[in-house]
């Protein structure tokens, strides 16, 4: 059954547009969301949908973000947003519970929180691996990937984390402008720093970039 569940979700999903999809067992990740624990600990599976960015949007980004890259971010995470209703209202007919947790959503100004790491969880849902440039890499779409995740009590198989790395690529080091990447190393405040100047700058109203996104290949395989 927990198979059979896991393949009428994928299915779902795919139909609608999603690029990825994968299922992780939250019972440990789960005592660093910020929700609340009466709720979440009902919870033990996370679902994780991906979708691929434009390349063509991505290759209208220099050295900052722009309008038509600040307008497709927003709407890939509506999008994202859409279909995680879709499958909370799939899930719940069903007769069982989900939490849709929005795709961009900061709840902790201080740590630049939100409810919980998207990333952290399509890792476990084994999308992909921490590359240098501190966000997800999957091998397939490299950083290319907005993300959204739906907790649940469905019963599911599971995916296994995937064990990566960036190898000796280092595109998003030489790219980013706010020389927040090092080959071992990123900088999250000077990263920061950056897009609240983009902010400004750009006349955009998110904490956006997209530089290191482009230019990530996905082409190293997990090992």
């Amino acid at each position: 059954m927990d198979k059979e569940n896991y393949q009428k979700l994928k299915e779902l999903v795919l139909t609608e547009g999603i690029s990825l999809f994968g299922v992780a067992d939250i019972r440990e990740a789960r005592k660093d969301f910020l929700l609340p624990k009466e709720v979440t600990e009902k919870l033990d599976f996370a679902i994780s949908l991906g979708y691929r960015l434009s390349q063509s949007v991505l290759d209208t980004l220099v050295d900052r973000p722009n309008q038509i890259y600040f307008f497709h971010y927003q709407r890939v995470n509506v999008f994202l947003d859409t279909i995680a209703l879709k499958v909370t209202q799939f899930i719940q007919s069903q007769g069982y519970r989900a939490l849709p947790v929005p795709a961009s959503q900061v709840v902790d100004w201080q740590n630049l929180k939100g409810h919980l790491s998207h990333k952290q969880i399509a890792h476990l849902a084994g999308l992909g691996w921490r590359g240098r440039n501190n966000l997800l890499v999957n091998p397939q779409y490299g950083s290319q990937v907005r993300y959204v995740t739906i907790l649940t009590n469905y019963p599911l198989i599971t995916n296994h984390c995937l064990d990566g790395s960036c190898g000796e690529c280092k595109a998003c080091v030489t790219v980013c402008p706010a020389q927040a990447i090092e080959e071992n190393n990123f900088s999250l405040e000077k990263c920061y720093s950056k897009l609240k100047e983009f902010v400004k700058t750009e006349k955009i109203s998110q904490h956006i970039c997209g530089v290191c996104v482009k230019v990530c290949p996905g082409t190293r395989r997990p090992h």
